[in-house]
């Protein structure tokens, strides 16, 4: 982590405000290091010193934003949730929930799928030791990663019902969990998401994301970027119609590494999307849910292709959403992950394009999104 100063701006002010908040200390969230953050901050270390942020606090910090210490004293759970819904996410604050989750509730089982192009690890969590398995992920275009904390808050909300003995939404959680295995990976797309959100600010790989970007002047940098750090779009990295992918985005001006829409130079040169094609192979997936933003829209079919049931599903998802149930349009029908599950296994799989409005979507629209998609979250699961 690097060291903050007063008059610092960025995706690190934010956590280290909500790490304060936490802690605390109220501050107010903007994502900006001036005077009420520094006294906040004074207050928090007990030293009248300049305001910065070096090692030394970081390291007393972060367990504010993983949730989780360990003191002589044993382990220590703070008295609020692991998960943030107030800050945008990163590679770092995914990593940290993650974390945060697993030493809460030690029945999550966490590990990696793969890593990113920059070597990030992609962590995946596992709820639940039943029999069926469903699948779901997020963020797999850098700059829709509000899907990101959807997943993790289900996550949470399950693991604490699960802990308590209570329900899940109206479910018994113990009935849930000895009869599902639920896996998420909640950022697919760890290093696209970082140059989003600010956490990614210069080096090569920042260098050679401007000098894409600067190809298609028509797109704004970085809020327009949904590829991974090499161009590549990784939810058209598929093998189900790929050719048919190709043609059309070539057609539309992406022929090389872009922020959006370019295939790449063939089916799953792209890392990330790669891990997500071995791990489905590695598993049973009864049903799957890819999260993207926005439309309010749930897309069902690819081609001809209607797996059991997958339609009475997704009505069942619009129903206790609000949002459409429609068929891919032609331009976007190829090469997506989603496509590519009902293709190989012919079994339900649904992209939902949660939320309204312009991508990146501002974490003030979470609650509401996350409130038309609990249903379908819990759904994903009962409905199989």
């Amino acid at each position: 982590m690097k060291n903050l100063y007063l008059g610092d701006r960025g995706i690190l002010v934010w956590y280290l405000q909500l790490a304060l908040n936490r802690a605390g200390y109220p501050v107010g969230m903007d994502g900006i290091f001036g005077n009420a953050t520094c006294d906040a901050l004074r207050e928090f270390t007990g030293e009248n010193r300049a305001c910065s942020v070096d090692e030394t606090v970081w390291r007393r910090l972060i367990p504010y934003l993983i949730g989780v210490t360990d003191g002589e004293e044993g382990r220590m759970l703070y008295d609020f949730p692991v998960v943030s819904t107030q800050v945008p996410y990163t590679s770092l604050l995914n990593r940290y929930a993650v974390e945060g989750l697993q030493r809460r509730y030690p029945f999550i089982q966490t590990g990696n799928i793969g890593k990113s192009v920059m070597g990030r690890t992609i962590p995946y969590l596992r709820i639940g030791t039943g029999g069926t398995q469903v699948f779901y992920n997020a963020s797999f275009h850098a700059n829709e990663s509000i899907t990101t904390p959807v997943l993790l808050k289900f996550a949470e909300e399950y693991a604490e019902a699960y802990a308590k003995g209570e329900d899940l939404y109206g479910v018994p959680a113990r009935e849930l969990f000895l009869t599902y295995q639920l896996y998420i990976v909640p950022m697919v797309n760890p290093d696209g998401v970082d140059l989003v959100n600010g956490f990614l600010t210069n080096g090569m790989y920042y260098r050679n994301a401007r000098e894409i970007s600067a190809a298609y002047p028509t797109i704004p940098f970085p809020s327009g970027w949904k590829a991974n750090i090499d161009g590549v779009d990784l939810n058209l990295q598929f093998p189900a119609g790929w050719e048919n992918a190709k043609e059309i985005k070539f057609a539309q001006g992406y022929t090389s590494p872009a922020p959006r829409d370019y295939v790449g130079s063939a089916p799953l040169v792209a890392p990330e999307s790669a891990a997500v094609y071995q791990f489905t192979t590695e598993h049973d997936f009864s049903l799957i849910l890819a999260y993207h933003t926005q439309g309010e829209v749930i897309y069902w079919k690819y081609l001809d292709y209607e797996p059991e049931r997958s339609y009475e599903i997704a009505q069942y998802f619009g129903k206790v959403s609000g949002y459409m149930v429609e068929e891919t349009p032609q331009e976007s029908g190829y090469a997506g992950y989603k496509d590519w599950f009902i293709q190989e296994y012919d079994r339900p799989g649904y992209t939902i394009e949660a939320g309204l409005g312009e991508n990146p979507l501002p974490m003030s629209q979470f609650a509401q999104i996350y409130e038309a998609n609990k249903g379908i979250l819990l759904g994903g699961m009962t409905q199989v």
